[in-house]
């Protein structure tokens, strides 16, 4: 285990056991990893969506049976605060893709991140956890709490659109 590991586990037995010191350090090295998967998945509402990341990790703290799953929990819950945020801000409707300027326009400054605004925050957490993190289809599945298909499906349509947006 690393070392920021080895201390994340025991900040997480302190604050469970009620050490507010504990809870303000855990919540601040968690803030960043939050803040990795959040924000390519809510954009511009990211922040709120590690805010509601740290308030539900806060409030279930205890329940967390094992410390060492901090981080395979804390990213479940990131998951799933970022497309609850982005579709809350009215972001779950896909844009009109074929109206993206073409790659030689000067409009196309903010190329990637402007792409993934174009699409849903249900696409944009596939695309994150699959393309950007890492996890095979099975493992985003249980984290977005679908079934392999629907990742599956939702996965080639993300990055049908990605390409399609990124190419015209």
């Amino acid at each position: 285990m690393s070392d920021d590991h080895d201390r994340a586990v025991l900040l997480v037995r302190a604050a469970q056991r009620g050490d507010t010191i504990a809870m303000n350090e855990l919540l601040d090295l968690l803030i960043p990893y939050a803040g990795r998967i959040c924000t390519p998945i809510a954009l511009a509402d990211g922040p709120d969506a590690v805010q509601e990341t740290l308030v539900a990790v806060f409030r279930g703290l205890r329940t967390l049976k094992e410390p060492a799953a901090l981080y395979g929990w804390v990213r479940a819950i990131a998951c799933r605060e970022a497309v609850r945020v982005a579709r809350r801000a009215a972001r779950a409707v896909p844009a009109d893709l074929t109206s993206l300027p073409g790659r030689g326009d000067p409009q196309l400054a903010t190329d990637i991140d402007d792409t993934l605004a174009r699409l849903s925050p249900e696409h944009r957490a596939v695309l994150v956890l699959r393309d950007i993190e890492g996890f095979d289809e099975q493992s985003a599945a249980a984290l977005l709490g679908l079934r392999v298909g629907t990742v599956k499906s939702r996965l080639h349509r993300a990055r049908d659109s990605f390409r399609k947006a990124w190419s015209s």
